[in-house]
């Protein structure tokens, strides 16, 4: 059986949003997060952005190594979770909807999720500047499967146009909205010149795996640091593995 690799999946580092509130799992308490982080560097694994993963992806190396993928490109990514990081010689990439820079969550209000703020474009360029990765999560943080083809494309392609203008660096790392995705939409990622692409499937990645179908693994507010470990050094997470179908 190939390498069996974790990549990540963050969304928001700070505290969570009061009992009761949509979504509040999907934010990690700092704590917590540099706890997780300390103890992947304790067992010998190293942190790696999407770019920096791609060659363990490919199989053409091998080592103890985890993918850190964030998405939506939160402010509170850059203040909490960028810091520990560097601490530890960590790499990430971060999602970033690309017309909403120092924006906010919009597409969750109307759930009644929290308002949130997304980095500014010098905030962006600080954590390129580190040696993290921009990756692209569209334009608008749009439902791919749900508009024309050609809307797809647009916020595929005109995504990472926009960011590599603005940061004069190559995204070549996407991350379907909401897990929203096809084979159709994974073949406009691919021919829009990206490398790889996450999705929201369950499980660890492996070498003979879809490059623009990559499972994740959640880490969430109530991940206990047992959990955590299980999931990243242990088949635990593969057993509830999913796969997309269309």
């Amino acid at each position: 059986m190939p390498p069996m690799i974790p990549i990540l999946m963050y969304h928001q580092v700070g505290v969570p949003a009061p009992k009761g509130s949509p979504y509040r799992g999907l934010t990690v308490h700092p704590t917590d997060f540099r706890r997780q982080m300390t103890w992947l560097k304790r067992l010998g694994y190293q942190g790696l952005s999407m770019a920096q993963l791609m060659p363990y992806l490919r199989g053409e190396k091998q080592g103890k190594v985890v993918g850190i993928s964030f998405d939506d490109g939160y402010r509170n990514v850059f203040q909490n979770a960028m810091p520990v990081l560097d601490e530890l010689g960590f790499t990430a990439t971060n999602y970033i909807v690309a017309r909403h820079l120092d924006g906010s969550n919009f597409w969750d209000q109307p759930k009644g999720v929290p308002h949130s703020g997304l980095m500014s474009l010098p905030e962006l360029r600080a954590w390129v500047n580190a040696g993290h990765e921009a990756g692209s999560h569209t334009l608008d943080h749009v439902h791919l499967t749900d508009v024309s083809s050609e809307i797809a494309h647009y916020q595929i392609a005109q995504s990472k146009a926009e960011l590599q203008d603005a940061l004069q660096v190559e995204v070549s790392a996407f991350c379907y909205p909401y897990g929203d995705q096809n084979q159709a939409i994974r073949e406009q990622v691919r021919q829009a010149g990206y490398l790889n692409a996450t999705t929201t499937n369950r499980g660890l990645a492996r070498s003979d795996d879809d490059l623009f179908d990559l499972p994740r693994v959640t880490v969430s507010r109530s991940t206990n640091i047992l959990r955590f470990v299980q999931k990243c050094v242990t088949r635990l997470e593969d057993k509830r593995r999913t796969v997309s179908r269309s």
